[in-house]
């Protein structure tokens, strides 16, 4: 090589760098103020209050960017109604909504399996579907038409079946109950005679008091105190055979996603996660502390769902999965979910399942 032709390429390089500078300091400090919406209300512990929740995704994203994406949290109502996420953050209306994936299944029935699947996976199953077993690639696969992306960033873990005004004795007595249940559980029950009402949290409470339901499912027993559903419904069943787990939805707008750098896409990433493991371990004091006021204090009854009725509530889960499997996506993730829960099941068989019968005990 020539001394001329060598010269020029180190000139070449250095002024490569030079300009090369300012555009990966000008990524580095530029700022991001977004808007998120939530399906919950204004201090809704877990949702969004406390550890793992909406407003506490957003400090730990402020904290760790140093103030370059800062998230303005709005609650169900503040900005727009608690069902209208999907629509908001796919139209650019707000950046974020934090919410479960199954509110959209009227949009896409693959929505579901990215919250709970009834006789579905728990905690530790769902996260090794997700970040192991190729669930957050699908989930995003699902969302691309209509330009959004998806992570998990809560779990409630196990939920508990609800609140019934009666007593729950054979599957005869599901028929004609009006009750609160969203997702594929809804479809489940209506199955089963069951008139299902799809309410947000603010009003369950209310219409379980005054009658116009007879029965309702929310969270768990720190939230469903916290409701005061135990003052209108004295039956408690706790089988959770609808919600196994059930995952908090991070839904982001991907035309925003794509503007942010990869620093800043990695933190949001990273603190999602952090939300959806934090979350959950929060929920195993709250609800244990809770559960045991419930039964101890306030007069509630406790108890599992007869056997008979959970079998008659399977089979009928296999034929709405069945019946939901209306195009290839939808089964692509479907086969995934289930592929994952069989090996997931051969394992727990010979882990958590001989812990809690032989260990714990």
């Amino acid at each position: 090589m020539s001394l001329v032709r060598r010269q020029f390429l180190s000139r070449a390089a250095v002024a490569g760098s030079v300009l090369g500078a300012p555009m990966v300091a000008n990524a580095q400090s530029a700022r991001f103020n977004w808007k998120m919406t939530s399906a919950y209300g204004k201090g809704s512990p877990f949702y969004m209050d406390g550890p793992g929740s909406a407003t506490d995704l957003a400090k730990r994203i402020r904290e760790m960017s140093d103030g370059r994406l800062n998230i303005q949290v709005f609650g169900a109502g503040e900005l727009i109604p608690a069902f209208e996420g999907f629509d908001a953050v796919r139209a650019g209306t707000v950046e974020m909504n934090h919410a479960n994936a199954y509110f959209w299944t009227g949009k896409t029935a693959a929505a579901q399996y990215f919250t709970a699947v009834p006789f579905g996976m728990n905690f530790q199953g769902m996260n090794g579907w997700f970040y192991d077993g190729g669930g957050i690639d699908l989930w995003n696969e699902v969302y691309a038409p209509f330009g959004m992306v998806a992570m998990p960033c809560g779990n409630t873990g196990v939920q508990m079946t609800g609140w019934f005004k009666k007593e729950i004795k054979t599957v005869a007595d599901l028929k004609g109950l009006k009750m609160r249940i969203p997702g594929l559980a809804g479809k489940v029950y209506a199955n089963l005679g069951v008139d299902v009402k799809v309410l947000p949290g603010g009003e369950i409470f209310p219409a379980l008091e005054r009658g116009v339901i007879d029965a309702a499912e929310f969270v768990g027993p720190f939230q469903d105190r916290r409701l005061g559903l135990q003052k209108a419904a004295k039956y408690y069943y706790t089988t959770g055979w609808h919600e196994a787990s059930t995952v908090s939805e991070l839904l982001i707008n991907k035309a925003a996603w794509d503007k942010l750098p990869a620093d800043l896409k990695a933190i949001v990433s990273n603190a999602s996660a952090a939300c959806n493991v934090i979350s959950e371990a929060w929920c195993q004091k709250a609800n244990s502390e809770a559960m045991d006021d419930l039964v101890k204090n306030q007069g509630v009854i406790a108890r599992p769902l007869p056997d008979d009725v959970i079998k008659a509530l399977k089979t009928e889960t296999n034929k709405v999965l069945t019946e939901a499997i209306k195009d290839p996506l939808t089964k692509k993730v479907h086969d995934s979910y289930f592929a994952f829960k069989s090996k997931y099941d051969r394992w727990t068989e010979v882990s958590e399942e001989a812990y809690h019968l032989k260990v714990r005990g």
